[in-house]
């Protein structure tokens, strides 16, 4: 015992306030995955132009880019899939609040263009063909009044100068009057195009189209440099902000059209989650039990930090934004047993020394170091294997297995904290205080 495991004391202290804090801090919520809570599951089907041939590697690329919008928008852990025949995408939504948010973003292509209609301002909401895409209308509303009537467009075709694909992020900001608008930086290659467009340009207007949408014709006034640059229109605080995210994410590679949406509910039921939590809390005390019947004193201590280690990871899951389903559970419950396991090997390896005759001092110094290297290895084992299912979950789609992966890494760091660092402090302050009377009484050790 020295002066530096008071200093660890202290700071195991500070960490179990920043911990409680946390868990009792609305400001981090425990997230729950669809299996746990229920959300929104909705099939998307390929609806390709005419003429245009809808390949596997677009139905992945497009999944990959909802599913890092729908991420965007809050929601962990989502499950998206490519399914029959490489022609629909499921996408399930754990706890989806806002659903017409959700399907809007997943399926709108957000193909932007800024186009040169010269000396005519277009009017905001018109319908506009361009040069791109064969001057397919896209998605220009119909009349309400007569949604049957064909699509009006005005006379002259215009020239894309550039679409959203030259965007390197948006974002969204208010100018000094309140009114919303989008912000955005361009590509190096765009930024020279759209500099040497308007500097060519001055006087005249480059109109802002969303699929074939006007949203903005604001006249050039000067050359624009940096590639820098603002989309306003009459939007909400909502639409900008998902423009942006549609922007930033990029457009889908081919139309998507909702098949059919339905809300799922827990696939476990609130009864079976409640004999889940049951059987945790029982096998937790099962462990925490047989700790203290078999190794005593040490087992006691033992016990405190395994109570704190399961602080430590509630805590880290809420900071984290982890989304907690059956298999993230099952990862946090083994964990568990290898943090139990990691103060088994001490203790025996301290039993072993008391046996051959060390002092009780010597038993714990060596119990400690001798264990550490076995306790590394097996955990660094498991990160490593940890690593390679966050790997395949997050290449393959399969995000039951990424969830599973992150709480066990999670877990195993914090329990080699635990097992090394709070049991070892608390074994030398308490054990090394009263090293002479605790010698006497065998017993407390398990000897």
């Amino acid at each position: 015992m020295n002066r530096n495991d008071f200093i660890w004391l202290f700071i195991i202290l500070l960490i179990i306030g920043g911990a409680a804090w946390v868990i009792n801090n609305p400001a981090y919520p425990i997230r729950q995955g669809l299996d746990l809570q229920g959300g929104l599951q909705v099939l998307l089907q390929a609806d390709p132009v005419p003429g245009q041939e809808v390949t596997a590697e677009d139905m992945r690329t497009a999944a990959s880019i909802i599913e890092q919008r729908i991420n965007a928008l809050g929601l962990t852990e989502p499950l998206v899939e490519v399914a029959e025949a490489d022609r629909r995408i499921v996408v399930e939504l754990p706890g989806i609040e806002n659903t017409a948010e959700a399907i809007a973003l997943i399926q709108e292509t957000a193909l932007l263009e800024f186009i040169d209609t010269g000396n005519e301002q277009l009017l905001e909401g018109t319908c506009v063909r361009t040069t791109l895409n064969n001057g397919q209308p896209s998605r220009c509303e119909l009349d309400p009044a007569n949604p049957t009537a064909p699509i009006q467009f005005p006379a002259p075709t215009y020239p894309t100068i550039l679409t959203g694909a030259g965007v390197r992020s948006a974002g969204v900001d208010t100018t000094q009057f309140g009114e919303v608008m989008v912000t955005f930086s361009l590509q190096p290659e765009a930024a020279e195009i759209f500099a040497t467009h308007t500097g060519n340009n001055v006087g005249r207007f480059l109109t802002i189209v969303l699929d074939k949408q006007v949203i903005s014709s604001p006249r050039i006034n000067s050359r624009i440099d940096g590639g820098q640059g603002t989309i306003t229109g009459r939007f909400t605080y909502d639409e900008a902000r998902t423009l942006a995210l549609q922007l930033r994410y990029g457009s889908l590679p081919v139309p998507l059209v909702i098949e059919s949406t339905r809300q799922v509910g827990a696939t476990l039921g609130e009864l079976s989650i409640r004999a889940s939590l049951r059987a945790g809390v029982i096998g937790l005390a099962v462990v925490l039990l047989f700790m203290l019947i078999y190794y005593r004193l040490p087992g006691f201590l033992a016990d405190l930090a395994l109570l704190t280690y399961a602080l430590f990871n509630i805590a880290a899951f809420q900071f984290l934004g982890v989304t907690l389903t059956l298999p993230a559970i099952t990862g946090f419950l083994l964990s568990t047993g290898m943090a139990v396991d990691a103060n088994i090997l001490v203790f025996e390896r301290m039993k072993e020394e008391l046996r051959k005759g060390a002092t009780l001092r010597e038993a714990i110094l060596t119990g400690f170091s001798k264990a550490w290297s076995s306790i590394r290895d097996s955990n660094i084992a498991t990160l490593v294997i940890c690593g390679i299912l966050l790997l395949f979950g997050r290449s393959f789609g399969a995000s039951v297995v990424v969830g599973f992966a992150i709480t066990l890494a999670i877990g195993v760091m914090i329990s080699m904290f635990t097992a090394v660092i709070i049991t070892r402090t608390l074994v030398r302050i308490v054990m090394g205080r009263a090293t002479n009377w605790v010698s006497k009484r065998k017993w407390l050790l398990g000897v």
